[in-house]
């Protein structure tokens, strides 16, 4: 870990474990009450790892994650957080990932491959089965192809709205549950800043990572992942107005199947948290709010 080697950094997250606990704890005048903070973890495949490294100085620093939201990988990743899964669990496991451990090849009309597989993956980071069961409040986007909207799941069973949150369309054969016909939530939530607010978050930390083009694509799922990346650089990026604060942790350099850079990709999500940290203690800072009417703690 990038952060324990540098004598600088960690003196800068004692400092700020200091602080945020100062708004966890107590620290506020007795007439305030700390924001709900929720984080909103987007797709991206591999590079989704970066989101371990955030999520590592969210813990090192000591911020208050509240609830969480996650599209495709980005669910995946939450739903291991909620179940209380440790970060270094979750980075080791990733350096073995591969594509046969949650996909497996069966070309139909409707997609290359099915993603059954990912409920005996998701299995080695939790027993949970129902989303009840989490330690967090997690929410899942998923799309409802006919519709073309997103779909948030928060109860009940927790297998089918995973694979279908992580159904890439195309790639992965849709995902039929509750009489909806199902595939990634990134089509329709590219950053599920709705399900952290569905949940009751005040401050939504979004995380977004962004594909880069690097070489010539090597395959079709290249050819695929490369098209809907400029569709959503073109697309109407209404997340970026409901964010209170957004992380983008610099994944350009890496392809959708790169497990093996593990170790970069969560430096990756590191660097970007630590830059933010002042932002969100800013963030906090402004939304001290008076108690409710019944002086309840949402």
């Amino acid at each position: 870990m990038a952060i324990e080697k540098n004598g600088e950094s960690q003196s800068f997250l004692r400092s700020a474990r200091d602080a945020f606990r100062s708004f966890a704890y107590g620290g506020t005048p007795k007439s305030a009450r700390r924001p709900r903070i929720g984080v909103a973890l987007a797709g991206g495949f591999a590079r989704g790892i970066a989101h371990i490294g955030v999520l590592r100085v969210f813990r090192d620093a000591g911020i208050p994650v509240d609830v969480v939201s996650g599209t495709s990988v980005g669910a995946l990743i939450a739903t291991a957080y909620c179940a209380g899964t440790p970060l270094e669990e979750m980075e080791r496991l990733a350096y073995e990932t591969k594509f046969s451990d949650f996909g497996r090849w069966t070309p139909s009309w409707l997609g290359l491959a099915t993603n059954n597989r990912l409920e005996q993956f998701i299995a080695r980071f939790t027993s949970a089965k129902r989303f009840e069961e989490l330690q967090k409040p997690l929410a899942i986007a998923a799309t409802d192809i006919n519709l073309g909207l997103p779909i948030y799941y928060h109860g009940g069973a927790l297998y089918p709205p995973l694979r279908a949150s992580c159904a890439y369309p195309g790639l992965f054969v849709p995902v039929k549950y509750e009489g909806r016909t199902l595939v990634d939530g990134f089509l329709t939530a590219l950053v599920p800043i709705e399900g952290a607010l569905l949940l009751g978050a005040e401050i939504v930390i979004a995380v977004y990572l962004e594909a880069g083009a690097v070489d010539e694509p090597r395959t079709f799922t290249d050819v695929l992942s490369r098209s809907f990346t400029i569709i959503q650089k073109h697309a109407d990026l209404e997340w970026r107005k409901q964010a209170d604060i957004i992380l983008e942790p610099d994944v350009t350099p890496f392809l959708w199947d790169d497990f093996s850079k593990t170790g970069e990709l969560v430096r990756a999500g590191e660097e970007a948290a630590m830059k933010a940290l002042p932002s969100i203690r800013a963030a906090l800072e402004s939304k001290i709010a008076a108690p409710t009417e019944d002086n309840s703690e949402i």
